[in-house]
């Protein structure tokens, strides 16, 4: 079984604190086997992690800010814009190669998409039923209970934001070490999520710290 982190965020993600490097040899010490960079937006930080030595499997991929929410698309060779009907940027994933994940799904304050449009998780390949930046576990168990009863794949990521928290959700996965395998368990349910709690502390200082941030972006407009 390949251990998985398949939601992480670098510094290319306006909300990262962690370079590419930094990333990569956090993931390594955690004991990754396999990690998808999912910057927002951008497929950046991937492209770089390609150009650095490194044992690690790194799937493509991306957080699509749809119009409804937040879409994580895997394999995938360039970002869908963003904006899109989450069920049209699910479509595009698919028919470009790829497969998608639908992250912290019902989070109100985290562009949880299948408050807005609840088709998406079912049209999703595959939920995020843990997501490590949960520090309530109600949002959680809720995906959880819904991927069961439907039948949906299972992941956990870690969401994080800064490199020292990945592998706090992670996701043991059942195939061969490269992408197309992986991606192929991940649709067909072989995974095993898992994960523990960020600090509430340290997700109360990037919350603040992301807000306050988007208060200045909005002052100087």
């Amino acid at each position: 079984m390949l251990k998985a982190d398949l939601h992480i965020h670098t510094s290319c993600s306006k909300d990262g604190e962690s370079t590419v490097a930094q990333v990569l040899a956090a993931a390594a010490m955690a004991g990754m086997d396999v990690i998808a960079i999912t910057d927002h937006d951008t497929m950046d930080g991937y492209r770089i992690a390609c150009e650095l030595s490194t044992d690690l499997l790194i799937i493509p991929g991306v957080e699509v800010s749809t119009r409804e929410g937040h879409l994580i698309a895997l394999g995938v060779e360039k970002a869908p814009l963003p904006g899109s009907p989450v069920l049209d940027t699910i479509q595009e994933v698919r028919q470009a190669g790829g497969i998608t994940i639908l992250p912290h799904p019902f989070h109100r304050y985290r562009h949880g998409a299948a408050l807005k449009c609840a088709e998406a998780f079912g049209a999703a390949d595959a939920i995020e039923v843990y997501n490590s930046r949960y520090v309530i576990p109600h949002a959680n168990q809720r995906a959880l209970r819904l991927a069961r009863a439907m039948g949906k794949p299972a992941v956990a990521g870690s969401d994080a934001h800064n490199a020292r928290f990945i592998g706090y959700g992670r996701t043991l996965i059942d195939a061969e070490k490269d992408i197309g395998s992986v991606l192929d368990a991940i649709k067909e349910g072989k995974t095993k999520p898992a994960g523990r709690k960020t600090p509430v502390r340290i997700y109360t200082k990037q919350s603040l710290r992301n807000s306050w941030r988007k208060i200045r972006g909005r002052l100087h407009k």
